[in-house]
């Protein structure tokens, strides 16, 4: 079983409009409200694909029932500390003329050292009592959580003998790998704002020093680059261009990559589902979905550098 854990839900609302045109009204053709926030998108792609996967996190308010609802809707097994803080919404306003994706995320209201700590515990208790093979710690951090918060996650998931995904960004990142994940995945811009480079090996190599294992740093429409331990390099690819939502591009690459895991795909053929599975989010109009027919159309259409060593 995979284990996804998101320290900051969000209430998703998604607004489609013909074409975003800044400083202008737009009629909204259509509103879409869901469960969100990376681990939660994770969750809900792995469901979709039949992997056991147990969804957590904190959420409160009014929008934490929507989101809870939402989730019993589409049917993801979830186990959700509550507090008394609101969960937060965000905002994507989506253009159907050229596929393009405009995101307002709320940061989430600030936590106090006890609500990290209640997380931490909880996380640990499921844990215990699900043994997954994987735990994804995946999106943004509250104000109050910050890099010790996601350092105690990926310390609990490894004395619970789980292998840790991590997927968060900026100071959250760095102050967390000391802890070792065993896979973080930057895509180009985290990379640079943690690293000062966009070249993908070079600052792979950067935040393994500082205590990462695996390093997968997502390329967009140019693919991804992998950096193992011991310095192997993968590049793969997709032969068609696409157009669509990549906005939950990045959790499916994370799916995909928590499954392999769990399953002991040699890493080659895990990228190469990495790459599948991100491409198949695109085609969705929202995060955390993928069709099942694109992710087998899109393998076969991978490509995968021979591996070097460096």
């Amino acid at each position: 079983m995979i284990l996804t854990v998101t320290p900051n839900p969000a209430l998703d609302v998604t607004y489609d409009v013909d074409r975003l045109v800044p400083h202008t009204s737009h009629r909204v053709r259509q509103v879409r409200e869901r469960a969100g926030g990376k681990g939660v998108n994770v969750a809900a792609v792995l469901a979709l694909l039949g992997e056991p996967v147990l969804a957590t996190g904190v959420v409160g308010g009014a929008s934490g029932d929507a989101l809870r609802a939402d989730l019993d809707r589409r049917g993801i097994r979830h186990d959700l500390h509550r507090c008394d803080l609101p969960t937060r919404r965000t905002v994507t306003v989506v253009s159907a003329d050229d596929g393009d994706a405009t995101a307002f995320n709320e940061p989430g209201a600030p936590w106090p050292r006890q609500l990290r700590d209640a997380l931490v515990v909880h996380v640990e208790r499921l844990l215990r009592v699900h043994r997954p093979a994987v735990l994804v710690v995946s999106g943004s951090v509250p104000p109050g959580f910050g890099g010790e918060g996601c350092a105690a996650l990926v310390a609990a998931g490894h004395a619970a003998g789980a292998r840790v995904v991590l997927d968060t960004s900026r100071d959250a990142l760095v102050d967390a790998l000391p802890s070792g994940p065993d896979v973080i995945k930057p895509n180009r811009d985290e990379l640079y704002a943690v690293t000062g480079t966009t070249e993908p090996v070079e600052g792979a190599k950067a935040l393994q020093r500082k205590g990462a294992r695996h390093v997968l740093v997502s390329l967009g429409a140019d693919g991804m680059v992998l950096v193992e331990p011991d310095g192997t390099v993968l590049r793969a690819g997709l032969r068609e261009s696409l157009r669509g939502n990549p906005t939950g591009a990045g959790d499916a690459c994370v799916a995909a990559v928590a499954r392999g895991l769990a399953h002991g795909t040699a890493w080659p053929d895990l990228l190469g589902d990495a790459v599948a599975w991100s491409a198949a989010a695109v085609l969705q109009p929202v995060a955390g979905e993928v069709a099942a027919e694109d992710v087998s159309r899109l393998r076969g259409l991978v490509t995968l550098e021979d591996t070097e060593v460096r």
